[in-house]
């Protein structure tokens, strides 16, 4: 499966959620996301099934190894970005607005470098 930009944001709030709640389930995401729990469904089996989350008979998700190694890189790229964009001066809602964007298509030699620049 080719990781597009959806997946990448639903295995993100997958991660954020976990940090927060402890437990996700589809309804949490789709509340976080402003999705029907019908389109959260979705994206969650097709997730399972190329497996990024596994899912319990309560309905809890759970990153697997895999999942949580994608949803970390954006996470980290989406807090690297937006701090760099606070620091030159964007406001912190429109800095968050854009690091969401830019985390999916940066390169990687880009980031590295912007990760660079920002911890001299």
């Amino acid at each position: 499966m080719i990781m597009g930009e959806s997946a990448e944001n639903y295995l993100e709030t997958i991660l954020i959620l976990s940090k927060k709640k402890g437990t996700v389930r589809s309804v949490d995401i789709a509340t976080e996301l402003g999705f029907s729990k019908p389109s959260v469904c979705v994206a969650m089996r097709n997730l399972r099934e190329h497996g990024y989350i596994i899912t319990d008979g309560n309905g809890l998700i759970t990153l697997t190894e895999t999942g949580f190694e994608i949803a970390n890189k954006v996470f980290e790229r989406h807090e690297t970005i937006t701090a760099w964009l606070k620091g030159i001066g964007v406001s912190d809602d429109q800095a968050a607005i854009d690091a969401c964007r830019i985390e999916h298509v940066i390169s990687q030699e880009s980031f590295e470098c912007l990760r660079k620049a920002i911890t001299k």
